[in-house]
């Protein structure tokens, strides 16, 4: 049965299949004896919104220049929408992207910017700028000038800019580095949309919370290599941990490191954090409240990527908000 297309052509999110969109295979990248990026290999599906997760310096902007060509690997290669390393000029006509923050005309309007790099696009109609504005919520804002767009508008319009083509892959390097809370929202909230209508999204950023917002999958890149790959969830462990409060901290740590299935013990902002992820929650509890622990609260504590990004690198708490 042939899936049914959104107005923009795209497949909806519910329709996602597992076509390799972006597939990268030990990609490498030295610059004389400077290895910047070391054996990347990750695989990019279609209706994926893929963080790509990791520090300022880590080779997150080099290995995005090698996927779009800009820079051209040591070793490696790049295979854009199924198609073999050659195939790649074809493959990125069907790839918007931004690097770095987009420049406009400051003293034109929102739509005359769109307009005027709008000729740069062949077919662009002025029907599709237009569409292209209501799609990044600009269309109450398309006639005022860009030099007074607030830094969130701005960084939608650069957006918008990418869409003009109505590509399948949109590839975003830091959409919301040096946004203020409004603005993160603002581009927050379009990616989400652009997610709903099909839109395969690779999303490169440094700020943990933002990916564990908008993203299915994430790759985490740590000195030029990859230390982790997978879906958020699988990323985060699930619902493994629990939080356990009481006031016989040491009496309840020596109960809890002696049930079968309890892999870790922490004292978290004192309370106990606890892994186990093969035992029932009311068996822990049965087993202090019968050692005599009070137990004033046992819930479940989803991790967060925050705290699995410290726990896979080792980085410490203090560049947890922005690693």
């Amino acid at each position: 049965m042939q899936a049914t297309l959104s107005a923009t052509g795209s497949l909806p999110r519910s329709q996602r299949t597992n076509e390799p969109i972006i597939t990268a295979r030990d990609l490498t990248k030295r610059y004389g004896s400077a290895e910047v990026v070391k054996d990347v290999t990750f695989e990019v599906r279609r209706g994926d919104v893929f963080g790509f997760l990791g520090p300022n310096g880590s080779g997150k902007s080099t290995t995005i220049g090698m996927l779009l060509g800009l820079v051209e690997p040591t070793a490696g290669s790049v295979s854009l929408f199924g198609g073999t390393p050659d195939d790649r000029p074809d493959g990125l006509a069907r790839v918007g992207a931004i690097i770095e923050s987009p420049a406009f005309y400051p003293y034109l309007s929102g739509r005359d910017n769109l307009k005027a790099l709008g000729y740069l696009r062949p077919g662009v109609t002025p029907a599709r700028i237009d569409e292209v504005l209501e799609i990044v919520g600009l269309r109450d804002a398309a006639t005022k000038r860009y030099g007074n767009y607030s830094l969130g508008m701005k960084q939608r319009l650069g957006i918008g800019w990418t869409l003009l083509h109505d590509p399948e892959l949109l590839v975003l390097d830091e959409p919301t580095n040096g946004l203020d809370p409004a603005g993160m929202q603002e581009v927050r909230h379009l990616i989400l949309r652009l997610a709903e209508q099909g839109k395969t999204i690779f999303i490169s950023s440094h700020l943990l919370n933002e990916i564990e917002q908008v993203c299915d999958r994430v790759a985490i890149i740590q000195r030029g290599r990859i230390i982790a790959e997978g879906t958020v969830a699988d990323l985060v462990g699930g619902n493994a941990r629990l939080l356990i409060r009481t006031p016989h901290l040491d009496v309840a740590t020596n109960v809890l490191n002696q049930i079968d299935g309890v892999e870790r013990v922490e004292l978290r902002g004192g309370d106990l954090l606890v892994t186990a992820p093969t035992v029932r929650p009311a068996l822990i509890n049965s087993l202090l409240v019968g050692a005599g622990v009070e137990v004033d609260e046992l819930r479940r504590s989803q991790n967060t990527l925050e705290q699995a990004f410290l726990e896979l690198t080792g980085e410490p708490n203090g560049n947890a908000a922005a690693v």
